[in-house]
């Protein structure tokens, strides 16, 4: 029945904007235990994180979601965050939990993965961004590699038994994260995990030490990476994904495929650009580690305080309103975390692309089940 839900959500979304959260990504703090070197999170004050108590009012006010990424920072630097995920289980019911971590604390993750409650699925996303000293050199810690490397090897093999789906997402940040790929797929690949992807960029107002920043595309397509790339860098490394897309499930290649479309688009020129109507502020809420709501990655205005105030008085106000207009006047980026969320609740994931093109089973089946909700 929550399938049908959804769908009809989709349909809804589609032909009259639908304005309901379905999406949360809660960065419960911005305190990091690495220093990367494409990323300032660390160097945020973090001091006025959400207690337990606030979160899990914040939580109760929510509706009903399909899906909850805990996000940092690094999330398991509070000791709370066990707790903190099992609130957000229990309380908004999503399909699964989604969890982002750098992978330092291999007892804690571990513990947490085995004492959860198992009525949801989880899945956990580990960044490496290379193999060994490389991986230390772009987090900025010594056994950085042998530490994160240490929690994927010791959960993968009991992903069915803690109903569990590992991942691992590598930030290529120039020319030499390709190089990079190819040595982190085979560290990785008697694991049976296929790396993800994602070209990192030149900054991102959510994890800047200014706030308040505005740093959306001043026109479609734009896409300022984090450093150089060569063109014969990106057509190996786009050569490399698609051969790797053959090792992912259905809808893990399925929307990973419509990413990596656009990314080629991008950085390129090859293909089709797609943008498909942003749903920030619309389906997908963020919250940051105080309780302030921004509007996206690449916009931290923010609309209000959840701590200050309730979820439905912050949802319809004329701030967030105002905001939603600025959302819907955005050229468009193409990070991941907000593209795919987007194609998702616009329906612009399952719209035919090419002449000849066929939809998938699976989305042909979607398609008709939406006329039945």
């Amino acid at each position: 029945m929550r399938a049908l839900s959804w769908l009809g959500t989709v349909r809804r979304n589609r032909r009259a904007g639908d304005r309901r959260p379905r999406l949360l990504t809660h960065t419960v703090t911005f305190r990091c235990d690495a220093r990367c070197e494409m990323c300032d999170s660390w160097r945020i004050r973090s001091a006025d994180d959400l207690e337990l108590h606030e979160s899990e009012r914040i939580y109760r006010e929510l509706p009903r979601l399909d899906a909850v990424r805990l996000t940092g920072g690094e999330p398991f630097v509070r000791k709370d965050f066990p707790e903190i995920a099992r609130l957000a289980q229990a309380l908004l019911q999503p399909f699964g939990l989604h969890i982002t971590t750098n992978g330092f604390q291999t007892d804690r993750i571990v513990r947490y993965c085995e004492e959860r409650e198992r009525d949801r699925p989880l899945h956990l996303l580990v960044s490496l961004d290379g193999v060994g000293e490389v991986h230390d050199r772009i987090r900025g810690r010594e056994r950085a590699w042998e530490r994160a490397f240490g929690t994927v090897a010791a959960l993968a093999p009991r992903q069915k038994e803690l109903r569990l789906r590992i991942g691992v997402n590598q930030t290529l940040l120039d020319g030499e994260g390709v190089e990079n790929y190819r040595e982190l797929r085979e560290a990785l690949r008697p694991l049976g995990i296929v790396p993800q992807v994602v070209v990192a960029y030149e900054s991102s107002a959510t994890y800047s030490l200014q706030r308040d920043l505005d740093l959306a595309s001043a026109a479609q397509g734009e896409y300022s990476t984090h450093g150089r790339f060569e063109r014969r860098d990106l057509e190996a490394l786009f050569a490399l994904l698609e051969e790797d897309l053959a090792r992912l499930g259905f809808a893990e290649r399925f929307a990973k495929r419509y990413y990596l479309e656009g990314l080629r688009a991008r950085l390129l020129g090859e293909g089709d650009r797609l943008n498909p109507p942003c749903v920030a502020l619309h389906n997908h809420l963020r919250i940051f580690p105080n309780g302030d709501v921004p509007t996206c990655q690449f916009n931290s205005r923010t609309v209000g305080n959840l701590r200050e105030q309730s979820f439905a008085e912050l949802w319809t106000s004329g701030e967030t309103e105002a905001r939603r207009r600025w959302v819907r006047a955005c050229k468009g980026c193409w990070a991941e975390c907000e593209i795919l969320p987007s194609a998702i609740y616009s329906g612009d994931l399952l719209a035919p692309r090419r002449e000849g093109w066929e939809r998938p089973a699976a989305v042909r089946t979607a398609r008709a089940l939406e006329g039945s909700c």
